[in-house]
This record gives C-alpha cells, structure tokens and sequence, in this order.
C-alpha cells in the first residue's frame, strides 16, 4: 500500500464515523507564540481542545503535515523523521476511550489487514497524580487483545502533556505491531529497545487539568487526539522494517545513489540524513520559510546544512539540493496536488536552495580550515570538536576523520567529552523548546489575549497606512510583547511608524467590540474577509470582526481566542520595526 492510498483509507473510514475532515494548516502556526512549527494534529485545533466550539463539529478527522527537530540526532535511523504527515482523528466532549480505541482496532484490523496477533498495546500504570488506567484496558480485552500483550508503563511512556508547565493532559494508549513475528516470543520492553515492535497510533486521553502546584483536576470536557504516523504504518503494510524502503522514499532514495555513486544498502544513516532534511526543507520553504540566522529559518538552514554535511561525508562535493528537491516534489504518489504551495513556490524552492548551499560550501571550507588549526596547535579536543560541530555542522565522525588524515593522535575522553557536552547542550535546548511551547495548551494568558487581538489591529493600520499589498507572513506573540511579520518592499518611515502606532491606539480609545461568526470559507471570501492561508481553510471558518460587523475595522478568519473589546488593550508602543527577509519587514510592539 501507498501513501495516497493509506490516507484515502483513512479518511473515508472516519467520515463514515461521522467525523468532519479539515485540512492541513501550514507548517507555521498563525499566531501562535507556542512553537516555530505545527508539531502535531492537535496543533492547530489549541483553542478547541480547551472548550471553544469548533465550526465543523465535535468529531474531526484530517491528515497534517507535521516538523519535529527535537530527536534530529535520532534521524538516521530506520523510523526517525523531522517532517511527517500524521493522521489523527478528534473528539471535543464527545466519545472517549472505548470508542477510540474500537475505531483504531477496527481501522488496522479490517480496513488494513493487519492481523490481530501481532498488535501490542500499552497502557498507563498509574501513579499518585491518577489511577491506572483499566478502562483502556478493559476496553482492549474485550476487542480479543490477549492480556499478555497488554503492558502498563510509567507515565514518561504513556501520558502526553501538559504542552507547557500547565494545562490539559492524560494518559494515551498506543498500538504496536510486531514486525519480526517469525522470532521467539520475548519481553516487549527489550524487543521493543530493539525495534521488534514498531508503534503505528497512539490514543491520548485528555481528561485532566494540571495546575501550577502539580495538581492534577478531571477536565470538564474530555477529549480523544489520536496520531498515526504514515511513513511508519506504510513500512508496516508493506513488511519493512525500515521506513526509508518504502514508496514514499525510495525515488529520493535513488537519486542520492545517483548523485554519490554509493549504494543506500552500505551508506544507510548519512543518506538517510540527506533524504529527510532535504524534504523537510522544501516543505518549510514552500511555506515561506526562509534560511536564516533566527528562529524558523535557523531551523532551516540547520536542515540543509546537516544534509550538505553528510554527501561531503559521501564525497558528493558539487551542489545537488535542488536536483534532490525536484524529485521530492515530483513525488506524485505522495504529495502532488496534495500540496499546491509546492507548485506554487517551486521556482523560490529550487533558488533557495542553491542560494543556501553555495553559502554554506564557504562556511565548510572555514570549519576544515578550524580543524587544521587546531590540529597543528594540537588542541582538538572533545569540548572543541563540539564547537565545531555546532558552528559548521560537522558531524563528529568526520571531524575524527580529518584527524585521521592528519595522523593526530586524539584524547582518550575525546569522544566522551564530546558526547557529554553534547548532552549538555541538547537539555539546554529542551529546556528551551519546552519554554517556547509553555501557554500552547496551558491555557489563555490574559495578556496573551491582548496581544492577539493587537495583532489584528496592527494588521488593518498597517493596510491602510501602507496598502493592500501588506499580508501578515507569521506572528509571535509572548506575555511581554508582540511581534508581527508582513510582506511590504522596504523599510517603513519614522513617518509610517508613527502613523501606525496612533492608528492603533485610535482603535483601542474607541472601544471597539470584537464578535466572532461561524459561515462557510466561501461565504467568508464574498464578504471580503481577510484570509491569507486560503489552501488551508475548511469548509466552515470562524471569523472575528472589531467593530461594526457590516463595516469593520478588522475581520479575519483566525481561531481566536480574543478580548472582548478594544478598550481591554490599554496603550499600543511600536518598539522596533526591521527586515525579516526579502520583501518582509518586522515589527515587535508592546502593551502597557
């Protein structure tokens, strides 16, 4: 089975359960300080998971596309991925676990195929913050799942969230198949270590509320958010233990075999490396993403880099990106026509990449030429190597190789001092992103609210200061300030600054209310609402208007949620205005 074929399965079988599809949003959240990408199918639907009522129902199915970096060092494996589509199906208050799990073990079983037997389960164990959760196992017993097959782990296993340090969470269920059948019988933990049993869904049950003294309170609306990786489950339909052998890799597959004159088959981690950042590049730039030095676009370039690393690692010294990123993007099995902003951005797509990886050829000549330095000062250490790999993006094998050539004899903790530091430098990096996601599903900061709602309003000023060419590009918004991304030509005046700021304040004086209004996405296009992520909207949208509805001063569709009138905004400060890349321009703004 293909991918295309998976996810038509998928959604026919839910629509006949009597979910509602949405489609794919982008992989940059619209204004959402909570995270650089959407990293789940949960993602975008934040605001109803905590109650809001969602336009198209209780009951939602989708197939999203997804970015992850928080295990890249992982990627190089057989199952590691950054970029995935996940399918996932919701309830917001309405079923919960029986019912779940039934519709998954109905989904493998009969419309998949995959024998009963070979399914594992897990469930939570319990601990002092909640019970052990028998019910989800009940419910796996009675679906003909042997006892034996069914184990209770600890939470750092089976319980999802909170997004931050508070809010919705719960234990979750997850489904694994044994891809080795014909081997003896042995602990599922162990096997598992060793990649016996490949986990295709998971069910999480959000049915509690975690407050700031970790105490944990039953929500009042229960929820079902459900995830099944496809390249995984494709491998698994398709009798591979490696994900990267299937149809969905295999054309980039053979291109990178072309380019290096290496087979996959004895270079498996670094291509691996190559095929996945290499896609995951191109869906970021089809999104508008551009290579930089800050935050999306830090992720980016850190992507391409890592795979130009890795085919240097392969003796592959000329640019091969963009010939690479042609056969993603041809991929008709997969994501042709799935994606529109692939054919839409292709020309943007191929030129970044050229771009991006003729500057980072002279990045790697200076990191070579820090190796030989430090080299001939006989001063490479394991602190040092880090540093390198850091800066450059050379991996530690290849910094051991330039010592080899060299004949330089390395430390003894060499490579343990790499490693450690390392380590130190990844739970620094955790610690962060945990920060950055903290508020996603921790519930809505008033201030937070204020600074949403401000957005919009900086939106229409800033169209009607500088015209209707300006389009909100990405958002950021925290408890401290906003910041706001737009596509405009050139620098803004002292003047327009100005202009903007009072404008803005102009509103909030005048005690705007702000209403919200569920209709059809075309009915909202006849209306003139703003939308500006229109390959991504469902069939009913939600639209908020500031002001008189029939001649508002802002009304776009967004998710919300929102303060109920402008006068709750207090005063609006433009702190900075600067480039975000070509034709985009930034501005970070405060509220006092």
């Amino acid at each position: 089975m293909q991918a295309r074929e998976l996810k038509e399965k998928y959604i026919k079988f839910f629509l006949g359960k009597k979910h509602v599809e949405i489609p794919s949003v982008s992989l940059v959240p619209e204004n959402d300080r909570s995270a650089l990408f959407v990293s789940a199918g949960m993602h975008p639907l934040v605001p109803y998971l905590l109650g809001q009522p969602h336009p198209s129902g209780k009951r939602l199915v989708s197939v999203q596309e997804c970015l992850r970096t928080g295990d890249i060092e992982e990627v190089g494996d057989t199952t590691h991925h950054t970029w995935f589509e996940m399918l996932g199906n919701w309830s917001l208050g309405d079923y919960f676990k029986k019912e779940s799990l039934a519709m998954s073990f109905e989904f493998i079983t009969k419309v998949l195929n995959i024998d009963p037997k070979l399914l594992h389960v897990t469930c939570f164990e319990g601990d002092k913050d909640a019970p052990r959760d028998e019910t989800s196992a009940d419910a796996w017993k009675k679906l003909g799942i042997k006892k034996e097959r069914i184990h209770f782990l600890p939470k750092k296993d089976n319980w999802w969230g909170p997004a931050g340090t508070t809010g919705p969470c719960g234990p979750d269920s997850e489904i694994f198949v044994d891809i080795f059948p014909d081997l003896p019988d042995e602990n599922f933990v162990k096997g598992n270590l060793r990649g016996r049993y490949m986990e295709t869904w998971n069910n999480v049950f959000m049915e509690y509320n975690k407050g700031k003294k970790e105490k944990y309170s039953p929500l009042s609306q229960v929820n079902v958010d459900t995830g099944m990786g496809i390249e995984r489950t494709v491998a698994i339909l398709n009798g591979l233990a490696d994900s990267y052998q299937s149809s969905i890799w295999l054309p980039i597959i053979k291109k990178i075999e072309t380019q290096t004159g290496l087979p996959y088959l004895k270079n498996q981690a670094p291509i691996r490396i190559i095929a996945d950042h290499i896609r995951s590049a191109v869906f970021l730039l089809a999104d508008d993403v551009e290579p930089s030095p800050k935050e999306a676009g830090y992720v980016l370039r850190r992507l391409i880099r890592r795979a130009i690393v890795q085919a240097k690692s392969l003796g592959l010294s000329e640019n091969f990106t963009s010939d690479l990123a042609e056969v993603v993007m041809e991929n008709k099995n997969n994501y042709a026509g799935d994606y529109p902003e692939l054919e839409r951005n292709q020309d943007l797509i191929l030129k970044s990449l050229d771009d991006e990886e003729n500057r980072f050829r002279v990045t790697l000549d200076k990191g070579l030429k820090e190796i030989s330095r430090l080299i001939k000062k006989k001063e490479l250490s394991g602190l040092n190597a880090f540093n390198i790999y850091q800066t450059h993006g050379f991996p530690l094998e290849m910094i051991i190789e330039e010592a080899r050539k060299s004949n330089y004899s390395l430390s003894s903790d060499f490579q343990e001092a790499f490693e450690e530091t390392k380590k130190g430098h990844v739970k620094l990096s955790q610690t962060a992103a945990k920060g950055k996601f903290a508020g996603g599903l921790s519930g809505n900061d008033p201030q937070v609210l204020k600074y949403h709602t401000a957005t919009h309003l900086l939106h229409s000023a800033l169209r009607k200061i500088l015209g209707d060419h300006v389009k909100q590009s990405g958002s950021n918004i925290t408890t401290e300030r906003l910041r706001f991304d737009f596509t405009h030509p050139q620098k803004l005046t002292e003047e327009e600054i100005k202009k903007t700021e009072n404008l803005v304040n102009d509103y909030i004086k005048s005690a705007l209310p702000i209403t919200q209004k569920t209709m059809t996405y075309e009915e909202s296009q006849k209306q003139g609402i703003i939308s500006f992520f229109k390959d991504h909207y469902p069939e009913k949208v939600t639209a908020y208007f500031i002001g008189n509805e029939k001649d508002p001063v802002s009304a776009e569709l967004c998710m919300g949620p929102h303060v109920k009138n402008t006068e709750d905004l207090g005063r609006f400060t433009i702190q900075k205005e600067e480039s975000s890349g070509s034709g985009k321009r930034r501005i970070y703004a405060l509220l006092s």
